[in-house]
């Protein structure tokens, strides 16, 4: 990336509001990775936003409440890989956007009938397949420079309330900066 476009990333992701999310979304990460390897076989999902972020599953608010204390003190020790999660929304959007616009291209110029467009089928599988084998370095990496953050900085966690939603228990870890 040239400098120019660096310094643009920079500003946008330094701004207060982008900045405290990108925090969560990284402290959720890592707490959602500490959670995982502790109940390998339960379903989790995490959410975030400027005001902290959500934990979805079957687990207990002192598991949660112990795997946020854990994230925190290990981020702040060094580990800052813990903020990127392989299943991260941002992955899925990357996927997804490079596979559609593969397949776009691969599709461009086709004429209207169905027999022409069936033609090009093999070619917009291959393009959507490659782009899928690209994109999955690249969210990580979108992570990693755009959407989460690994560096708390002053991040505290001011709350932690148990609900419920359907039949999942959800946990909000509210946040402060």
């Amino acid at each position: 990336m040239s400098n120019e476009g660096q310094n643009a990333l920079e500003r946008v992701t330094s701004h207060p509001l982008i900045a405290r999310t990108r925090r969560n979304h990284g402290l959720e990460h890592a707490t959602l990775h500490l959670l995982s390897r502790r109940n390998p076989a339960r379903h989790l999902a995490g959410h975030s936003d400027a005001g902290g972020f959500w934990v979805l599953g079957d687990v207990s608010q002192e598991e949660v409440r112990a795997a946020v204390d854990e994230a925190m003190q290990r981020m702040r020790a060094g580990e800052s890989e813990l903020a990127v999660h392989p299943n991260c929304g941002t992955n899925f959007v990357t996927s997804g956007v490079l596979a559609s616009l593969a397949a776009f291209i691969a599709m461009f110029g086709t004429g209207q009938r169905l027999r022409d467009r069936l033609e090009r089928l093999p070619l917009a599988a291959v393009l959507a397949t490659l782009a899928l084998v690209v994109s999955q370095p690249l969210g990580m990496r979108l992570q990693e420079q755009v959407t989460t953050s690994g560096q708390l900085e002053s991040l505290a966690v001011v709350g932690i309330t148990a609900s419920r939603r359907g039949r999942m228990n959800a946990y909000r870890v509210q946040t402060q900066s």
